[in-house]
């Protein structure tokens, strides 16, 4: 049976707010709960933008059964890596083992704060030798390391849970998927893509856990739900390829001025009817991941889409 996990879209909604959704969604039975690890929202119109991490630790408090998981964390600009290892071990035993750290090569909008944004080939060098810190420190080892981006004199992280936090890695080709294969326990893909998953499986994936996500907007109003995704989600469909290099909400509001309703909601289900929701959720199983976790566009929309999820979404996912 494939995992349902649902979405703490930190874009859409306040700290306060999100650790009232995942109380909610852990009692309305949801599996797994993620949470985006953002500096600023895609556009304007989402709003919100809270400390992932803070967010993490009053969930992992206020829960008691679901899995949580960063979805997904960039280790080598607004975060050292050694630093990453500690928070994501305080967050495992904080939540007594439920952590999954997810960590990708991240994007312009969220780690320019802190500086300059890399070229594609040094981020990925970045990248590889983030993942060489953070996997020894989750283990409990101490470690010295020097690289080309990175320097770890000495370190080791005192408070980690008692099976160390496993690491899934964000991938999209053969490259990215090489590494999730070599260094993490799981592969992450935004994309129902079974191509991808072939790629892990060959670089010796096989047998871990794939994540994907999946957006819907659920409502009573078809129309409504079609405005909302256009107005907060429409640079969705632009690819990571762009949305790694845009650095602001007003560059995604001017990159997606010409991106009609009707182009949005051909990629993202839109109103009452639970076949669409399952159909779009189906593509993931059919393409073979085992944790799916759930985006509901629209902040002030959580509540319902809980309570409707709970009577009638997730009995028809478990049939899967």
């Amino acid at each position: 049976m494939v995992s349902v996990g649902y979405t703490l879209m930190s874009e859409q909604a306040g700290p306060k707010q999100l650790v009232d959704h995942a109380v909610r969604a852990e009692a309305a039975g949801f599996d797994q709960l993620v949470v985006s690890d953002h500096y600023y929202p895609w556009l304007d119109s989402q709003g919100h933008s809270p400390y992932a991490w803070s967010v993490l630790g009053a969930v992992a408090h206020a829960t008691s059964r679901a899995q949580l998981m960063s979805f997904v964390t960039c280790p080598i600009r607004r975060y050292h890596p050694a630093v990453v290892a500690q928070k994501a071990s305080t967050i495992g035993a904080l939540s007594d083992g439920r952590f999954t750290l997810g960590l990708g090569a991240g994007e312009n909008l969220n780690e320019h704060v802190v500086g300059g944004w890399p070229h594609v080939q040094q981020r990925h060098e970045m990248f590889e030798e983030a993942l060489q810190i953070i996997r020894p420190l989750l283990n409990g080892e101490t470690l010295t390391f020097s690289g080309n981006h990175f320097d770890v004199p000495d370190a080791y992280v005192w408070d980690r849970p008692e099976r160390p936090v496993p690491m899934a890695v964000a991938a999209s080709g053969r490259q990215s998927a090489t590494l999730a294969a070599e260094y993490g326990n799981g592969l992450i893909s935004t994309e129902p893509d079974r191509h991808i998953i072939e790629m892990y499986d060959d670089a010796g994936g096989a047998g871990q856990p794939r994540y994907g996500q999946v957006a819907i907007c659920y409502g009573p109003d078809e129309a409504e739900c079609r405005k909302i995704v256009h107005d907060q989600f429409r640079w969705f469909g632009m690819g990571w390829k762009v949305n790694a290099d845009l650095p602001d909400p007003d560059s995604f509001a001017a990159a997606t001025q010409f991106v009609r309703e009707e182009d949005v909601a051909e990629g993202i289900s839109c109103g009452p009817n639970v076949d669409a929701h399952v159909e779009a959720f189906r593509k993931f199983v059919d393409a073979g991941f085992t944790h799916v976790a759930i985006i509901q566009v629209g902040g002030e929309s959580q509540p319902m889409f809980l309570d409707w999820a709970q009577e009638q979404l997730l009995p028809r996912l478990r049939q899967l």
